[in-house]
Order: C-alpha cells, then structure tokens, then sequence
C-alpha cells in the first residue's frame, strides 16, 4: 500500500451447483489473475465452492466435507500469491452447519466469519440449512490451521490501516447489519460475500443500499454477487457486484457477464474524514483481531479524479448545483441585511467574474426581501489598468439589473497619494497595485458610511487559498459573499445566471465571461486590452482549486496531491508544470494565511471554506518546510 491506495476486486466465477472441485478450479484461476493485476484483496460470492443453490444438499455430510477439501486445496494452491481472499462455504461445527466466509492468504486460513442474519422467506429458506450466528467470543475450531471462528477484523501487519471485516448478503439488508460494528472497531472495508437474486427494481436498490452503507461507514464497501451457473430452478442471479468508497462509486460489474472488477480504495482518505467526524466509537474486546502481511504494490492508478472537483460532471448536477449555491448565497445576504435593518449595500463592480457573482447574489437577496434593487449601489472606479471592456460591462451591467451605478474615477486620487508616500508612478511595483486596490476600498467603504449601508466582499475561495488579495483593501468588506466559492465554480455560476437572463442581460453577462481574469492593476497594452492576466502569474486556477480541495478537504500530503493531480490532468499538464504549480500554491497557502486569520463574515456553502472562526484555524506562522520538502 503507497499513498493509502489499496486495489480491491470482486470476483464472479463461473460454478456449478455441487461441483466443489470445478468451482476451486476457478476460484483458484481467479486468484491468480488478481494477483497479476497488482489486486490485494479479492471477494467471492457467497457459498461461491458448493454454489448457493444447493438446497438439501447442504445437509449431506458428502458436500460438507468436498466443500472443506477444496478450501484445502485452494489454499495449498494459493500459497504463493500475495493476496488476501475471501470465499464462501458451509462450514460444520458443534452440530451446526454454519454458512461462512473463509478469509484466505498466502496459504492460510486466516479465519472463518458466519453469517449472523439468516432469510426464511419467499425463495430463500437459509434457515431449514444454516443456523444464524449470534456473536459472542470468538473461537478455536478443528478446521484448516486451527481456524478462527467468529466476529474478526482483519489488519495487515505492516500497513495496519488495510484493515477489513466480512459480512454476508442478508447481514446487509438488515435494520442494524454486522458492518456498522466492524466499521466501529477500525475496520476501513467491509467485504460482502453475497448471493442476491435479480427481480425488476432490485438492481438500484441494491446500489442505494451500498452506496448509503458505505457513506454512512465512512469505509470502502465491496459487494461481490453470485451468478452463471447457480441454479436457475426458481431465480436468476445476475452478478450485479460493487465497489463503493464512502459513497462513491468505483466500480459496478456489467449484469449477467462474470469475472473480476477491480477498484482502487484510498484508505487514507477514509481515515482522514473518519478523523473528522470523529464519531467512531470502538466496543472494546468486541472483536477478535486477525493479523496478516502483504508486500506493498506499488499502483497505477486506475481510478477517476475529477480535474475539477468542485464541479459536478453532468450539465443537470451542474445547474442543480448552481441554483442552490446562489439561493445559499442570496439567502446569506438577506438573513444579514434584514438582521441588522440595512437597506443599502455597496459592491465594487469592476466587470470582472468575482464582482459580477456578487452583484448576481446582491440581486437575488433583494429580491428575497422584496427590496428595491436601487439599493444596490454598484461603484465602478477606474484607474490605470482598467480596459474600455471591462469599464463598460460594469456600467452595462449594473443599469440591466436596476441597480444604482456609479462611476468614480480614482486616478487623481491615486496619483495625489503617490505623491504624499513618494512614490512613482512609472515603478509598477506591489506598492503601485495595492494603493489602487485600497483607494477602491476607501471608496466604497465611505459610500457605505454615506448611504447607510455594507460593502458586499467580492474575493472568491481561491484567492483566499492563494492570497491573492490586496491586505485591508479588496480583502476586507462587512460580508463577503463569495468566500467559499473556488474559482473554478464561480464561472459556471455566472453562466448558470446567463442562460436564465434575459437577451440583452445574457450578452452582458456572456462578455464578463469571455473576459481574461484579471486585477487590472497594471497598464493596459498597446491595442487597450488586459496585461496584467492572473493565471500568468500564479498559475492555472484548474490546478489551484484541485490542490486546494486535497490539501483542505482531505488532508492529502504534496506528494499524493502530485500523484493523483497526474492522473486528472495526463494529457493536459505534464507533471514538472504539475509540480512547479504545486510548489507555489503550498508556499502562497502558508505565508497568506495572516489574511485569512482576518476575514469578514460569509455564507458557507461547500465542504471546503477558510473562515477562520470554524472551517480552517491555521497559525499565520506556520512553517511550510516539511509539505516543501517532499516535493523538493
């Protein structure tokens, strides 16, 4: 295991019902093929040696003992291959005939799991068979290797957070399964070994019940079905297996077609959200403890990372998710307008992505409380940098929403503060940048004064992360509306808006689009346009927002981070632009946290933010030397 990455499989052999020694055959087969696949930790169906749909037969001791002589021989088999498996089979013991799951490695029998939760009805009738485990201590039985017996947590030795326990089919579907216990004793997988019939409708369901176990666990879940080859007497069963890593989806089996799939489940994310929800309670001495070793594999990944994790795939998960960030937003602004009795708010707009949500946001609270969109005072404050395009979309803007808009060229003003501090207006320095971001903020914050009203903050997440905002100036408001929306969100938000407006709104709003994100601090060139363009200076706001998210949401360390950020972008970064980018945003990440210790208030509305009162608490003066030197 390397990064937490662990690859898991579910297998679906072709059986025959009875027919032990050709169902080791291919357990056997499948085993060997995993291991080839780099796959550490493989599950077979229920009762996968003798088949499921063996009926009476499970009374004969002649099956029993084929079932037990095949578990031999596929251990003996396996002996050799780094891979820890489990398999199904009726196991006697006491006077009882258990139905189990063998957890297998390298030649031994690590231990037997029964199911707990035995069917009686409609075409399932477990119970004239198998008798219902009912927990208690483990034991000591006259098995392969003197088994174990009994509620397990399997770790291995070296890498002790690939650890998993076992539950089988019905366990699942019950009112309080097996698997909330084991997730609750450290367990990081659960492995179910699962016969299920297929009847219209089960199929969803069946992933619903997966999806939400796994989520609600905070653990990877694998599901693996029976299929081909059980007996079609009364049932039919498709195979239908899953891999699900805290309610994500990692891998599902094509119906009615066997084999093997595969998923790669990252264990250290899991740890890390379990450290967060800190909700784990473990029941002491509850569980025996199993242990087993593997040598590391190291993976190529083969597994989906979304380049933009912020943003949902599909263009309808996308819109849903637009319409709820704005009304969270708008709903922010007005529960903060109306509790302090405000009517005016004040928004410098400067034709740019991040201003323009904000005004989008101001409107919709407005709206909310049935206000006057007038209002909504929206300053425009041209200075050096500003271009013809950006000046005019502000003005356009503004006027299309109702707003009041204002224009207060700051140049004069500007040029007589450079003049008291000394400063040259030809040396284009951080000094040159920050007093026009300043003299904006004076601006805006005396006309709130003025009118009895806020500033409305226009700076996104990723800025935050960055620190790419100008201390006390573009920094600072009474409500920042947009402080946990990436970068990368903020313009499907603005496009979201734009397919709703009317014509003449929506052209407006498509030009704000088109536009090359910008301060607009520097001179415009030569033909009038944008100079000064961010993405030039601090890199792709694509790859900012996707180390912002692993840094932050999961905890991930630099070198996971540039593992995985290779895998999202191959074909659109190489990796030494990768790293060169992620480099820069670890050092900005720490040496900016002194503005974020400082921000105004604003609406959550993602798991990522960086509100200094609850979501990040971070010193201003931490060291970024141990995140740097693994990249170094």
């Amino acid at each position: 295991m390397i990064d937490g990455f662990i690859r898991c499989g579910c297998a679906t052999p072709d059986v025959r019902v009875a027919d032990c020694v050709y169902n080791a055959d291919r357990i056997i087969e499948a085993v060997k093929e995993a291991e080839k696949s780099d796959c550490s930790l493989l599950v077979f169906p229920e009762l996968c040696i003798t088949g499921y749909t063996c009926g009476d037969l499970f009374l004969s001791r002649t099956l029993i003992d084929g079932a037990k002589k095949a578990l031999c021989r596929i251990l003996e088999e396996t002996r050799m291959a780094e891979i820890v498996f489990l398999v199904g089979l009726p196991v006697r013991s006491g006077g009882k005939l258990y139905n189990c799951a063998a957890v297998c490695c390298k030649g031994k029998l690590l231990g037997l799991v029964p199911k707990k939760n035995i069917p009686n009805y409609s075409e399932f009738y477990e119970l004239r068979h198998f008798t219902p485990w009912e927990g208690g201590q483990s034991t000591l039985i006259d098995y392969p290797d003197n088994a174990v017996m009994g509620d397990i947590i399997f770790r291995d030795s070296e890498n002790p957070l690939f650890s998993f326990g076992a539950e089988i089919c019905e366990d699942l579907w019950v009112a309080s399964p097996p698997s909330e216990r084991l997730a609750g004793n450290g367990a990081m997988i659960i492995c179910n070994l699962s016969a299920s019939d297929e009847v219209i409708g089960k199929k969803e369901y069946r992933r619903k019940l997966v999806d939400m176990q796994s989520a609600k666990l905070v653990c990877g879940y694998i599901y693996a079905d029976c299929g081909f080859g059980e007996s079609t007497q009364d049932m039919v069963f498709s195979g239908h297996s899953l891999i699900y890593e805290n309610g994500t989806r990692l891998r599902e089996s094509v119906p009615f077609k066997g084999g093997i799939i595969y998923g790669d489940i990252d264990l250290e994310k899991l740890e890390s959200e379990r450290i967060r929800m800190n909700t784990f309670k473990a029941e002491r001495g509850a569980f025996a403890e199993v242990r087993f070793e593997l040598s590391p594999k190291t993976l190529t990944l083969d597994r989906y990372f979304a380049k933009t994790p912020f943003v949902p795939a599909s263009k309808d998960a996308l819109d849903r998710r637009c319409e709820e960030i704005i009304t969270m937003q708008a709903a922010g602004l007005a529960t903060r307008l109306r509790a302090i009795g405000c009517k005016k708010s004040v928004i410098g707009l400067s034709g740019g992505l991040d201003s323009t949500l904000a005004l989008i946001v101001a409107v919709h609270a407005y709206d909310m409380l049935l206000l006057d969109r007038k209002g909504i005072i929206a300053v425009t404050m041209p200075c050096f940098g500003t271009t013809k395009r950006t000046k005019s979309n502000a003005l356009a803007l503004a006027a299309a929403y109702g707003a009041d808009v204002r224009q207060i060229d700051i140049t004069l003003s500007v040029r007589q503060h450079f003049a008291d501090i000394g400063q040259d207006e030809n040396v284009h320095d951080v000094t040159y940048e920050n007093a026009q971001a300043r003299e904006r903020t004076q601006v805006i914050m005396d006309i709130a004064n003025k009118e009895g009203g806020i500033v409305i903050g226009t700076g996104d997440l990723s800025e935050l992360a960055l620190g790419w905002a100008t201390y006390n100036g573009d920094h600072m408001s009474m409500y920042g509306v947009n402080c946990s929306v990436p970068k990368t969100l903020v313009r499907h938000l603005v496009s979201y808006e734009e397919s709703r407006a009317d014509k003449e709104l929506s052209g407006i709003l498509h030009d704000v689009l088109d536009t090359p994100v910008s301060p607009e601090l520097l001179p415009p060139s030569e033909n009038g346009e944008i100079a000064q363009k961010t993405e030039d200076i601090v890199g792709p706001y694509e790859l900012h927002d996707f180390f912002l998210y692993y840094t932050v949401r999961s905890g991930f360390s630099p070198k996971k981070i540039l593992r995985i950020a290779e895998c999202a972008f191959d074909g659109v970064y190489d990796r030494e632009t990768i790293l060169k980018w992620l480099k820069i945003f670890t050092k900005r990440f720490f040496a900016q946290q002194f503005k974020r210790s400082c921000l105004p208030d604003g609406p959550k509305v993602g798991t990522v933010t960086l509100s200094p009162r609850g979501d990040w608490r971070m010193p201003s003066d931490a060291s970024s030397k141990l995140w740097l030197e693994q990249l170094d």
